[in-house]
């Protein structure tokens, strides 16, 4: 079903940057979400009240939450589609994170209640009925929990959404608490032993893990995680692709959304170069950066000096001492300034965020051993994270 809603209605599918295609994403999504969970919930309270089992009743209501919770989802992506507009400079990707983490509470509200009510049912137990029919209900139910989690997945990850995650993470929870309870009816109607309610609070606990992981997923890019390697290794590959672009560095990933990317880095160019061609250079890395990595780009321009020997050979030795000291360091922004008594090597350091230095402890030691090496030299260093 949703490989033939996907052919129908998206035609541009494979670019998924795009907030018109995402919101189709979630459009279709949406609509299978709610027609699945309206039917399972009508299916499932129709079981519960002719079996008179609570674990049964609550996992009908919590089909119900999650048709709310598929409204919620395409309300999302209907608002990260908008176009930004003077209060929102920057669009409204990120509608799409928040949709997602409402979804998550909804999953962790329902799990306590439905911990809560199973606790009644261990201390007041009731006759739990069980015929070929829910059976039957059941196993539905579990084979449709199944295919809603494995289409949710699929669209998550081609349109990399935290809100398709968080529904897909639901919908197989779903597929737990679904098996629980089956087992429940299946044990009380063979053994007699009232264990729905134990059952109840196993599906619960399931809910509510569900509910912690999305809304770990979707809380994550609210707060600024770090961008996908593969998106950074992008930009490296295009930028350095120009002759004249000898490193880059400081790049830093504003995420306002999917498809709502903001990127600056530093770019060092020869210092000798003419800035006309260089500058119109950069102008054709941000033009292109923007093209195929749906993002706004801003580089700033480093000169520096690649064809003066004495710059090279001291560059050279601070980087081999970088080295020595831990291998995960690096340099960038090199220069030096010569004076009659001292030489001062300007640079700033890469260090990672985990390691055996401090900042201070780490610009000592570079210090100390470049004047070991030679007196005259004064480093003149600024620490930077990756």
């Amino acid at each position: 079903m949703i490989t033939l809603l996907t052919h129908l209605f998206l035609h541009g599918k494979n670019h998924t940057d795009a907030p018109e295609v995402r919101q189709k994403y979630g459009l279709i999504s949406g609509i299978a979400g709610i027609f699945l969970n309206v039917l399972l919930f009508c299916a499932k309270l129709a079981a519960g009240i002719l079996s008179g089992s609570i674990s049964i009743i609550a996992d009908a209501f919590n089909n119900l939450s999650d048709a709310g919770s598929s409204i919620i989802t395409m309300i999302g992506f209907q608002i990260a589609a908008q176009e930004a507009d003077p209060d929102h400079p920057f669009g409204h990707g990120r509608s799409e994170y928040i949709s997602g983490l409402i979804v998550s509470i909804i999953i962790l509200v329902m799990a306590v209640e439905l911990i809560r009510s199973s606790v009644s049912r261990i201390l007041h137990p009731e006759e739990v009925a069980f015929t070929p029919a829910i059976l039957t209900v059941l196993a539905l139910s579990i084979l449709i929990k199944l295919y809603m989690y494995c289409y949710n997945r699929s669209l998550g990850r081609k349109i990399e959404s935290a809100a398709l995650h968080a529904t897909a993470i639901d919908s197989l929870s779903d597929c737990f608490s679904t098996a629980a309870v089956l087992i429940a009816s299946l044990v009380s109607h063979a053994s007699g032993w009232h264990i729905d309610g134990w059952c109840g609070i196993l599906v619960g606990i399931l809910i509510f893990h569900g509910g912690i992981e999305a809304a770990r997923d979707t809380i994550s890019p609210l707060l600024g995680q770090a961008p996908e390697p593969d998106f950074i290794k992008r930009i490296y590959e295009i930028v350095k692709q120009y002759d004249d672009v000898l490193d880059i560095h400081d790049l830093v990933v504003h995420d306002y959304g999917p498809g709502w990317r903001m990127i600056s880095l530093h770019a060092e160019v020869p210092a000798a170069g003419n800035l006309l061609t260089l500058h119109d250079m950069i102008d054709n890395i941000e033009k292109r950066l923007q093209r195929e990595l749906h993002c706004s780009a801003v580089i700033h321009m480093d000169p520096v000096l690649n064809n003066d020997a004495e710059t090279l050979a001291c560059k050279a030795l601070t980087a081999d001492i970088l080295n020595r000291i831990d291998s995960s360091l690096s340099l960038h922004d090199f220069r030096i300034v010569k004076g009659n008594t001292h030489t001062n090597l300007i640079f700033d350091v890469v260090m990672p965020y985990q390691t055996d230095y401090t900042a201070e402890a780490l610009k000592e030691t570079i210090i100390r051993q470049l004047r070991e090496t030679n007196p005259t030299y004064c480093a003149v260093i600024q620490i930077d994270h990756p």
